[in-house]
């Protein structure tokens, strides 16, 4: 096409490269440098205990991407995503936790125990892998779902290096480039408080592994995955390698997975057993369910919601009479338990009406716009 037959019209696409871009179109460009620079004022605007629901819910989005990976793209369903976590958490804990303290720890910096948290989840992924190839649906959510129970009787039983339940241990040392994020410090001449920090960290890593993730999802690797989700025979008649892009999905996700635990383990500070149960993976399932299947950006709503949803029922506690906010105070209900309530309330809905989650609801909000004052 000409340069004539293309003025005025910008978003025309005249190469696949273009249509395969990170950001495919002004707008997108445009809008997400502005979220990203809007995200580290947040700091200075916010207070302090709605800071670390956002660090929190930034930190648990990673994961969620991870999960979105293996059961969005790949169409393997994963009910063992707390097992990864766990793996991660531990082994951060281990690499980097206090050589003085009751349960083994080396000291180590982040630089070792990050990665490593993620490499030895991965691990874990390569030995669940095979057995995705040999399994679908149903019965591979069973299996992945026994990665829990086994994780729950490791971690209880290993007390030399986990604590073991009632007791449990500290997460890693969270320092970085200098910066202890777990106490106030001044960082270029501005002070700033440990929530300040630990968001801005936390920021920088989902926007590392937003990216990443949404690389992957973009590549051949990532329209594999889709290829073996919607027709996984069809796939291997045309020369797809289930075996390979099967375990690449377990691997990935439980990379993702491992990282995750480590820095949100790092955050809150403790951590023990039964912080990696059943909850914990159904939890992170809600995240990729409400937040949208096969898509990063609402692995990234659907976390941050979950996350808030604490505090979200807490404000609900404040305004409707009978709700308590601790269980046994008087209450019709307490607020952990209308926290329950909404959480299921939620899974069903979503899949019922919005089966595209929340960034099914932003993209026709984004479409009704975009075709106003025609859209219809």
């Amino acid at each position: 096409m000409s340069i004539t037959g293309l003025r005025g019209r910008p978003l025309v696409r005249t190469a696949y490269a273009q249509d395969m871009a990170l950001l495919d179109s002004p707008a997108k460009r445009k809008s997400t440098l502005l979220i990203v620079l809007g995200s580290f004022l947040l700091p200075f605007m916010l207070t302090d205990d709605l800071l670390l629901i956002l660090t929190l819910g930034m930190i648990s989005a990673v994961g969620a991407i991870g999960l979105n990976l293996v059961t969005g793209y790949a169409g393997q369903v994963s009910l063992g995503h707390a097992f990864f976590i766990g793996v991660g958490a531990y082994t951060a804990a281990i690499i980097g936790g206090d050589p003085e303290g009751p349960v083994v720890g080396y000291g180590l910096p982040i630089y070792l125990w990050l990665p490593a948290a993620g490499i030895v989840a991965a691990l874990a992924g390569l030995v669940v892998g095979p057995i995705a190839v040999r399994l679908r649906g149903l019965y591979l959510a069973i299996v992945t779902l026994g990665l829990v129970f086994l994780g729950d009787h490791i971690f209880r039983e290993a007390r030399s290096l986990t604590g073991g339940p009632g007791v449990g241990r500290r997460g890693p040392d969270l320092t970085a480039f200098g910066i202890d994020f777990s106490t106030t410090n001044t960082v270029l001449g501005v002070e700033l408080a440990r929530e300040q920090l630990q968001f801005m960290l936390a920021l920088v890593f989902l926007v590392i592994f937003a990216i990443l993730g949404r690389n992957i999802a973009r590549s051949g690797v990532g329209r594999a995955f889709s290829a073996v989700r919607d027709r996984d025979v069809a796939a291997s008649v045309i020369g797809v390698d289930l075996t390979k892009y099967k375990i690449m999905a377990f691997a990935m996700s439980s990379f993702f997975a491992g990282v995750t635990g480590a820095l949100y383990y790092a955050v809150i500070g403790f951590f023990e057993p039964a912080a990696f149960g059943l909850t914990l993976s159904i939890t992170y399932l809600a995240m990729v369910l409400i937040g949208g299947v096969a898509t990063i950006s609402g692995s990234i709503m659907g976390a941050i919601f979950v996350t808030a949803l604490g505090r979200i029922s807490g404000g609900i506690a404040g305004i409707i009479p009978g709700i308590s906010q601790n269980a046994g105070s008087g209450g019709f209900i307490s607020v952990f338990q209308l926290e329950s309530i909404l959480y299921g309330l939620l899974i069903v809905v979503f899949l019922i009406f919005e089966p595209r989650g929340l960034f099914g609801i932003w993209n026709r909000i984004r479409l009704y716009w975009k075709g106003f004052p025609f859209s219809y």
